[in-house]
């Protein structure tokens, strides 16, 4: 009985600690939302509060159509989507590399170094980064972003779909090949189908991490042809004022892809993430 009591008292607990922790984390989100939608008197009160007295959508009209967010948004589309289909033609061929061929000393070296690059601040690497570019003739334009993105996501998701590909039997492989496949045929006809899950957990870091990307945007790119959309809600924070209202707008504008495409992929992101995680 007592042993009982401990349970329901301990999940009673853990619920309301879960409850505190995710309203201390969706405040921030629903703070924006709610300011997204105020008037710049409302914003501006010395009284702040979560209702609204008055909507109004002028924050989204002026995001949108005056600051010419659309051309952001598909700015940050390209290069996203850009840079995480070639990270995950990498990530798929090293990954597989590194769980099939562990034991040769070239993999082991390049396993090592993609760890050790795990260790170094992106800030570290953004004046050296951005001199090779300069020298290259690519700043200002998708190809400076969509390589820099691409050389810091690699790693990563090379390391996730390796765990993955250590999970599938080499049985399978070897009835691939007394079926007459070659090793490409088995990677694109036997392994790839059975990576779905870990395929999209994958690709979904790659394209958030590049959507969300703000410093080596801010850097590259200082016209409004490519600017991405992350920075540009910079441009709403003057040397002596701050737009609030579209501020906050802007954010919402940034973060509602992201949101839809998690909650769409949300089963296989998760799938992917355990896939990897119990070998045998």
């Amino acid at each position: 009985m007592l042993n009982k009591r401990n349970r329901v008292i301990a999940k009673v607990i853990t619920y309301v600690l879960l409850i505190l922790f995710s309203i201390y984390t969706m405040f921030p989100f629903v703070w924006m939302l709610i300011s997204s939608f105020k008037p710049k008197t409302e914003i501006r009160t010395a009284t702040p509060s979560f209702t609204i007295d008055a909507p109004t959508l002028e924050n989204f009209h002026r995001v949108l159509f005056d600051a010419g967010f659309v051309n952001y948004i598909k700015n940050s589309l390209i290069v996203s989507v850009t840079a995480c289909v070639i990270s995950m033609i990498i990530a798929v061929l090293a990954g597989y590399a590194l769980s099939r061929f562990y034991k040769l000393k070239v993999v082991k070296v390049s396993n090592l170094a993609m760890m050790l690059s795990q260790m170094i601040p992106g800030v570290l690497l953004l004046v050296p980064l951005y001199m090779i570019m300069q020298m290259l003739g690519i700043l200002e334009s998708y190809r400076s972003l969509i390589l820099a993105y691409t050389t810091f996501v690699i790693p990563l998701c090379t390391f996730m779909m390796s765990s993955f590909f250590d999970t599938v039997p080499t049985a399978l492989e070897e009835a691939a090949e007394i079926d007459g496949c070659n090793r490409a045929q088995t990677l694109t006809k036997v392994i790839i189908p059975l990576s779905i899950p870990s395929l999209v957990s994958t690709g979904l870091y790659a394209f958030i991490n590049a959507w969300n990307e703000f410093m080596y945007g801010y850097i590259f790119i200082s016209t409004d042809t490519y600017r991405t959309l992350t920075p540009a809600i910079m441009l709403f924070k003057g040397a002596n004022t701050i737009d609030w209202g579209a501020l906050m707008a802007g954010s919402v504008v940034a973060v509602i892809p992201v949101t839809f495409i998690f909650l769409f992929l949300q089963r296989y992101f998760l799938a992917g993430l355990m896939a990897g995680s119990v070998k045998g």
